[in-house]
């Protein structure tokens, strides 16, 4: 063994700590079973930290109007409703003593005058944009880096500037400027984690049932949604601050367990095989190689990545990412404005408390995991990617619709209704920003030991993290116009990228069709030539 093979290979010091102690290495199903627990706690607290701004909306810009019609009851016991095991709808405000003394018809400024929501989206679109312009630079410096350390940076830098946005509760600011640069700082760290945590799971796993692994595995990002949520809702009756604080704490200490555990490929731990790409043999010998203390070449620092331009010429990566555009721009418009819409909207003859808002938006999220884990089982089952995603996205526009048309009825109405808008609408999204990055990733056209998974998941991803910053940025200024023009756009937003995938879908149609046909020479060719742009045949 050379003396370079060994310092290329770099164990996280937690692995390092568990081998000492048991005395033995771990199997390469359980090294597997690890990454996929990291790599989900990571990205949840990813998601837990975006989520408090959607919950604060409605104090910092309140309608006492339309909030619940009450006023908030100075003698009600802060806490009647213990979380997360009160009740979803609470008819009183519970709050601390900014809310008993009066500032909760005043809210909290730069964001309490008449421009309020507009401000509110503008800081949307200022977090939304940094991450949609630093993921590009993050796929690639991911794919050069050493992915675990990188990871770890952006996890903690995202908790310093989430728990900062908060003290400006503490310190008294009321300077737009601030909660602006804190925003846009928290954007940039923040974009650090979706190539690094795609491209760790596609190094573990091959293209064998990664729709549904994946789908599964994307259970995080509603996972962090909820958590967020939850965490934000809690701690609110203490001061909006904390809010903030607590998930950006959240968020750090899971950067630690990233910093401890992560293994971004099989070679950091002695395993022979790269990207997870392995067939069972493969597997098999590869567990053997790694018992016998075989060190494969090349670790976590010592790979080439692929350049941008490179990466975009993958075939399938530029209609995913137009598609995803659109896809983020309904499912982000829901993530930053479904709580304050729910505290403004009239459900079964009532208004709920900003508290509960919060809570019931959860449920959106709860019907999202099903959605990711349906998408994926279905494009694994039909070997295809856009027919699925493009299928799930039309759906998506009558489940919006009908939400908006019957979702005040009554609270059960609303909730059933609000989970079948997140199946679909979160859905394709999953499906888009995990196994199909994946798979594009490790295409084919790839040659050598080049890495592509991070840059191919930044690009995707980044551009629709364009589309998540325009929605909620409209919604901002379409909502003070009324809320049918906000749900237009989203019906809007779901048809565009369903249409974008059109080529796709239609040469896994004619792919398919010509495999059920008698063989004949022209339809083998029929096959071979639609078989290019798809990801289904990639196995």
């Amino acid at each position: 063994m050379s003396q370079s093979s060994e310092t290329m290979r770099v164990t996280p010091p937690g692995i390092s700590l568990v081998r000492a102690i048991r005395g033995k290495d771990w199997s390469l199903s359980s090294y597997r079973y690890v990454m996929l627990l990291v790599t989900f706690v990571a990205y949840a607290c990813y998601h837990a930290s975006r989520k408090p701004s959607s919950i604060v909306k409605s104090v910092l810009y309140p309608d006492p109007t339309k909030v619940n019609g009450l006023i908030p009851d100075p003698n009600a016991v802060s806490g009647f409703y213990p979380w997360p095991i009160g009740e979803i709808f609470v008819k009183k405000e519970e709050f601390g003593n900014e809310y008993r003394n009066g500032s909760r018809e005043k809210g909290w400024a730069p964001f309490n005058g008449k421009d309020g929501t507009s401000k509110l989206g503008e800081i949307d679109l200022a977090f939304l944009a940094c991450y949609s312009l630093g993921m590009y630079v993050a796929g690639h410096l991911g794919d050069t880096l050493d992915l675990r350390l990188f990871l770890t940076t952006g996890m903690i830098g995202s908790g310093i500037f989430v728990g900062l946005f908060g003290m400006g509760y503490f310190w008294n600011v009321h300077s737009f400027g601030f909660y602006l640069v804190m925003q846009m700082v928290a954007g940039l760290f923040q974009a650090t984690g979706w190539p690094s945590v795609v491209a760790v799971v596609g190094n573990w796993f091959g293209k064998r049932k990664r729709g549904l692994i994946m789908g599964v595995w994307n259970a995080h990002t509603s996972v962090g949604n909820i958590s967020g949520s939850l965490l934000a809702a809690s701690v609110l009756e203490f001061g909006w601050g904390w809010s903030f604080i607590v998930p950006g704490g959240l968020i750090v200490m899971g950067g630690i367990l990233v910093y401890l555990f992560l293994a971004a490929y099989p070679e950091d731990v002695g395993f022979s095989f790269s990207q997870g790409s392995a067939t069972n043999e493969e597997e098999a010998r590869s567990e053997k190689g790694a018992s016998n203390g075989g060190i494969p070449p090349h670790g976590s620092v010592s790979r080439s990545s692929v350049g941008l331009l490179q990466a975009c010429m993958i075939p399938g990566v530029i209609p995913f990412a137009l598609c995803l555009f659109f896809a983020k721009l309904v499912a982000y418009t829901f993530l930053y404005w479904l709580p304050f819409y729910l505290s403004q909207t009239e459900i079964g003859g009532e208004y709920v408390s900003v508290k509960s808002a919060g809570n019931l938006s959860t449920l959106f999220d709860v019907g999202g995991i099903f959605g990711g884990i349906l998408a994926g089982y279905i494009s694994d089952k039909l070997h295809a990617r856009a027919t699925t995603a493009a299928s799930f996205m039309y759906a998506a526009i009558p489940s919006i619709l009908l939400y908006r048309s019957y979702g005040n009825i009554s609270k059960t109405v609303n909730i059933v209704l609000m989970m079948i808008a997140g199946l679909f609408v979160n859905g394709p999204y999953a499906l888009i920003t995990t196994a199909v990055s994946a798979d594009l990733g490790t295409h084919s056209s790839l040659r050598g030991d080049s890495r592509a998974l991070a840059t191919v998941t930044a690009i995707i991803d980044g551009t629709g993290s364009v589309g998540a910053a325009i929605g909620p940025l409209l919604t901002g200024f379409l909502s003070s116009k009324g809320w049918d023009t906000v749900f237009v756009m989203l019906m809007v937003g779901a048809l565009v990228a369903g249409l974008l995938l059109s080529r796709l879908v239609v040469a896994e149609i004619s792919e398919r069709t010509c495999k059920q046909l008698p063989v004949s020479n022209g339809q083998q060719n029929c096959g071979a030539s639609a078989s290019q742009p798809l990801l289904g045949d990639q196995r």
